[in-house]
């Protein structure tokens, strides 16, 4: 299928890949704690029928230079560009930190109708990097909404990195128990979300605990008679990836867990369900 790119400078970096002949539906793509604009997944998207918007959401331009206070208002004005646009049924699909934006976006944004959660985290988690004053301490929440800090949990910094890479799961479980009073005010309240719910997640991965995370989704939201869908596989990792990507390069830095083929795997088992709610069915 023949698409049309259009680079996106204002209000944010970006990409919006449309189908030449139009399209009534609208997904916004969210990388993770990379800040990349994620270009091969929105024309991979784009190609099946659907207009896909990918933007910078900090680290630009009048953003904070690292995942530290940022407005879910960046994600709410980024449906209001594809509603715009001409899109009648609206996704956002997020991987890591991008699927917490996602989910925390389809909980505050009734107009957000899907979400695909890639690898997410079932509450709300610190900063990662500084914020807009240059500072990373104290730990600040990832988001704001409407000017205010989202709830999180900080990070216990007792944990040791061993030598790199490193696999920082066990950071993030550390810090679970060690600031357990803090987790339900933190959690993210998905059964309030209107938007129908894919989640994919590996057992094996690395940095963060992302399926038992997912598993806490979809019962919060099967004890709300709300949908949802969980994908999984027991050896695939934090990226998994889907038909058509490039597999996810290696890092010198982090362990991610899985091998390219399970993630591979697990992206081609999710990918059909993705395409299939976008389209506004249930999948396969």
């Amino acid at each position: 299928m023949d698409v049309v790119e259009r680079e996106l400078t204002d209000p944010w970096e970006g990409v919006v890949v449309t189908p030449a002949h139009g399209s009534a539906i609208g997904v916004l793509v969210l990388a993770g704690s990379s800040g990349r604009v994620e270009r091969e997944r929105a024309h991979l998207l784009a190609r099946q029928g659907v207009t896909a918007m990918s933007i910078r959401w900090f680290g630009g331009p009048g953003q904070p230079p690292g995942i530290c206070e940022v407005p879910l208002e960046t994600f709410t004005e980024a449906v209001d560009l594809l509603r715009a646009s001409g899109a009648e049924r609206i996704g956002i699909l997020g991987a890591s930190k991008g699927a917490e934006a996602a989910l925390l976006t389809a909980v505050h944004d009734p107009r957000v109708d899907v979400v695909v959660a890639v690898s997410p985290p079932s509450r709300v988690w610190c900063n990662i990097g500084a914020g807009s004053d240059g500072e990373q301490r104290p730990y600040r929440s990832s988001w704001t909404w409407r000017g205010r800090p989202v709830p999180f949990v900080p990070m216990d910094d007792s944990w040791s990195s061993p030598a790199a890479p490193v696999a920082i799961r066990g950071w993030y479980e550390l810090s679970e128990r060690t600031y357990a009073t803090l987790l339900p005010a933190a959690r993210i309240p998905v059964e309030r979300a209107r938007a129908d719910l894919l989640l994919v997640a590996g057992g094996d991965d690395e940095m963060w605990p992302s399926l038992p995370h997912a598993e806490h989704l979809a019962r919060r939201r099967r004890s709300a008679a709300a949908p949802v869908r969980l994908i999984s596989r027991p050896d695939a990792g934090h990226r998994p990836r889907f038909p058509g990507e490039s597999p996810a390069p290696a890092s010198p830095r982090f362990r991610y867990g899985g091998t390219p083929e399970a993630d591979a795997l697990l992206g081609a088992a999710a990918w059909p369900h993705v395409l299939g709610m976008l389209r506004g069915g249930s999948g396969p």
